[in-house]
């Protein structure tokens, strides 16, 4: 009997990032009037859902914690290229994007997706379960880089304003990408088995044991080389519809900030979706693989991409965090901590983190 499924050229998940790129190509350097905006808005989106799907059958090819960093990594560029695209092309205005949607990514990461995975996880199974040594080791990378990059830069001297001297940039920049490098050197090579789901026993469990057979080697490079449409896609369209956002952002009458948070929102939700079908699945640890890895590829590739770009961009590049987001890392960093510790979380944990994501949105809207 003929297989009733589709041939995998005439999947949405093949022909999305084709036609997004090429709609990127008919509308580059365009001014873009409403119903096209629409079209670009759908086709961005669904082009993010492609990208998510290809990335996870790359990292069912790979494995864990493989997969996760596949995934961290993918949505990152996205961020990355999208940040210094609209800082080339905003001068002054833009000169906290950088800051704002790195922090964006960080509270959504360790409040959002984390706080959600576990809410979800333990609801369904009573308590949610992760490890602790990978766990614990992510978050303290994290909280170092954040304060390194975000929280110092208000109280350096060298320059007026919450900015870096170029020798202070260079070395939050370097300090940023050694330690990003560190983690996965630690993610994949040395500590593989701290970065796996453990049992409510506190047993580890490889997902390669569970799964169904992985995609052939001919699949996996075609979703590499449509991966890399989509991000390209991805990139270009954003970068089409930025001026929108802006100008929808202006007639709201909301500060400039928020637009970082849409940004943030933007490539963060399909990782979202991934994370919460993990922990559904009772694998709450790869949620927190998710989570915390993007939130460090936030930090460990943006602020290195930003201070290379620097050099030819026009306007100041202002990263300090003001006295409101502090108080919020702070408080980040200390229920996290709290979080991680028992290696199991109720209900209350993940709800605690809930509500200062909600705190940190009420403020980027009314600060």
């Amino acid at each position: 009997m003929a297989s009733s499924q589709r041939p995998h050229y005439l999947q949405w998940t093949t022909v999305a990032p084709v036609m997004a790129f090429l709609l990127l190509l008919a509308t580059w350097h365009r001014e873009l009037p409403w119903p096209v905006v629409t079209l670009v808005a759908c086709a961005l989106a669904l082009s993010v859902v492609a990208a998510v799907h290809h990335a996870e059958l790359i990292a069912h090819r790979v494995g864990e914690p493989y997969g996760s960093l596949v995934l961290a990594v993918a949505v990152t560029i996205i961020e990355v290229a999208l940040i210094v695209t609209l800082m080339a092309d905003g001068g002054d205005k833009s000169a906290g994007l950088a800051r704002d949607t790195v922090f964006a990514a960080v509270m959504i990461t360790c409040n959002g997706i984390l706080g959600l995975s576990i809410l979800v996880g333990a609801v369904k199974y009573r308590v949610a379960v992760f490890n602790a040594e990978g766990t614990g080791a992510a978050f303290g990378a994290i909280a170092t880089l954040a304060t390194l990059s975000l929280v110092l830069p208000t109280f350096t001297t060298s320059k007026p304003g919450p900015q870096f001297s170029a020798t202070q940039l260079v070395f939050a920049a370097t300090a940023s990408i050694v330690i990003y490098g560190l983690f996965v050197s630690t993610l994949t090579v040395r500590h593989r088995d701290y970065f796996l789901p453990v049992t409510p026993a506190g047993e580890v469990v490889d997902p390669m044991d569970e799964h169904s057979e992985p995609p052939s080697v001919r699949t996996t490079l075609v979703s590499v080389a449509l991966l890399s449409v989509a991000l390209v896609a991805v990139v270009g369209l954003a970068k089409g519809v930025s001026p929108t956002i802006e100008r929808g952002v202006a007639a709201a009458d909301l500060p400039n900030a928020v637009v970082g948070v849409v940004i943030a929102l933007l490539v963060l939700l399909p990782e979202s979706i991934a994370a919460v079908r993990a922990a559904v699945r009772n694998r709450v640890q790869i949620s927190l693989n998710l989570a915390l890895g993007s939130a460090l590829a936030s930090i460990g590739l943006t602020i290195p991409a930003v201070a290379i770009a620097s050099t030819w961009l026009s306007g100041p590049l202002e990263l300090g965090l003001g006295a409101n987001h502090m108080i919020l890392l702070a408080l980040t960093v200390a229920v996290g901590t709290l979080t991680v510790i028992p290696k199991r979380a109720t209900p209350l944990q993940g709800g605690v983190h809930l509500a200062i994501l909600g705190a940190y949105l009420v403020l980027a809207v009314s600060p």
